[in-house]
This record gives structure tokens, C-alpha cells and sequence, in this order.
């Protein structure tokens, strides 16, 4: 399959990190900026609420493909990019769940039907192929939030919204980076497809709202591995 994965479950990938949905709304405004509520941590706009809701969706499929590296990765690289994604989408995902009530966030218990789709793409993959894939996936949908953590973060007056960006930043960094250091990263393909995103329809964008009395599902570390590297909102 080599590079070919870039035109089929790749490049649904990365529409996935930008679906315009807010879970619990029925009407989505366009204007990000627009101030959805004020809270004690300071006014929180649409394009923040998005921004939680995109950290928590990431981890429900990012976290697996963690634990799916470890049991297929052929390399000890692969294999330690994975420790990182579980590692670190469990401390990202303690700190969404912690601010998300305090914000009036609704918080998705699954991944849109595209990113499980995606999930189940690799989980078909095994070998050489498996690595590869894996590699670039990550790193491309890394690199296409990276840019919109800097945003959040540069632009955010809520306290708990600046320093979950502050830890989102220091995870994406570090992912993007054991990524790279499995030596199979095709830049190339990989920042053609950031900056050349495609359109999907918003219903395979859009995490489904948990149901009503349904229990949140927690994205734990494994067993001895610490705490997560990069520090949980502070509340203030």
C-alpha cells in the first residue's frame, strides 16, 4: 500500500480535528469568536468550546491506536510512540473531563463515526504497513492541530482554556516529535495533506452526544507509568 494510504483513510483523518458541531447545540454559529458564556475563569467563545470538545474527541481514537501500537509496532520506536499517545491523551483527557463541568461543556463518550472508522483502518493493517501508516497518520493530524493550539492559546482571556492549550501544546510537541523519531515520516505527503484538507459531510465529522445517564468514559494510564508529563489546568 506504501504512501497510498495519503488519498483514502488519511486524508479523512485530518478533516476529523475540524468539525464545526458543537455537541448539545442545535444551532452552530459561524463566528468562533462569538462569547458563548461568561465564567468566573473569564468569557469563554465557541471556538474554546470547540477546542475542548476537539482534545477529549482526539484521545477516543488516538488513545486505542496507542494501545494497538504496542500490540502491533514491529519497531521499538513504533512501540514508543504509542507509550506517548496513551501517556499522553490520558493526562489530556483528565483535564478535560475536569474543566469541561465547570465550563458547561458537553464532553463526546466516542469518536465521530469517521475517526472510528479510521481507527478500524489501521486495526486491518499489521507489519511494515501497520508502522508506516500509523507514523504518518499521527504525525500529519498532529501537525494540523498544532496550529490550532497556538491560536487558542494566544487568543484565550478563560484561565481554563489557556492552560489546557498549555498542556495540549507540550503533548502534540512531543507526539509530533517520537513520531518523526520512527524514521518513517514522508513530509512530503504529510504536510500536503495538512495544508490540503478535505470536505466531509459534518455528520461524519461529529462525535455523538453521549446518552442521557450514560457513564463517561475515562481514558486511563496504564499501571506504574506516572502522571502525565504536562501539567493539568490549574483552577483559579
Amino acid at each position: 500500500m506504501g504512501t497510498l494510504f495519503v488519498g483514502g483513510a488519511l486524508s479523512l483523518t485530518l478533516a476529523a480535528l475540524a468539525y464545526p458541531s458543537m455537541l448539545g447545540l442545535s444551532t452552530v454559529s459561524t463566528d468562533q469568536s462569538r462569547i458563548i458564556a461568561q465564567t468566573q475563569w473569564g468569557p469563554l467563545t465557541e471556538g474554546e468550546r470547540d477546542f475542548v470538545v476537539k482534545v477529549r474527541a482526539a484521545g477516543l481514537w488516538e488513545y486505542p491506536l496507542g494501545q494497538m501500537a504496542l500490540r502491533k509496532g514491529t519497531t521499538k520506536e513504533v512501540r514508543t510512540a504509542g507509550e506517548h499517545l496513551i501517556q499522553g491523551h490520558a493526562g489530556l483527557d483528565a483535564s478535560c473531563r475536569r474543566i469541561a463541568p465547570m465550563l458547561n461543556i458537553t464532553l463526546p463518550n466516542v469518536a465521530s463515526p469517521q475517526q472510528q472508522g479510521f481507527v478500524r483502518t489501521l486495526a486491518a493493517e499489521s507489519g511494515g504497513q501497520f508502522n508506516r501508516d500509523f507514523a504518518n497518520i499521527l504525525r500529519m493530524t498532529h501537525g494540523s492541530i498544532f496550529n490550532t493550539i497556538a491560536k487558542v492559546r494566544s487568543t484565550t482571556k478563560n484561565t481554563l482554556v489557556r492552560a489546557l492549550a498549555d498542556q495540549a501544546n507540550a503533548t502534540v510537541l512531543d507526539h509530533i516529535t517520537v513520531m518523526e523519531k520512527t524514521g518513517l515520516v514522508d513530509f512530503d505527503q504529510t504536510v500536503f495533506q495538512q495544508t490540503t484538507p478535505p470536505k466531509l459531510p459534518t455528520s461524519d465529522l461529529t462525535p455523538p452526544p453521549p446518552p442521557p445517564g450514560q457513564p463517561q468514559v475515562v481514558l486511563t494510564p496504564p499501571p506504574g507509568s506516572g502522571n502525565s508529563p504536562t501539567p493539568s489546568p490549574t483552577v483559579r
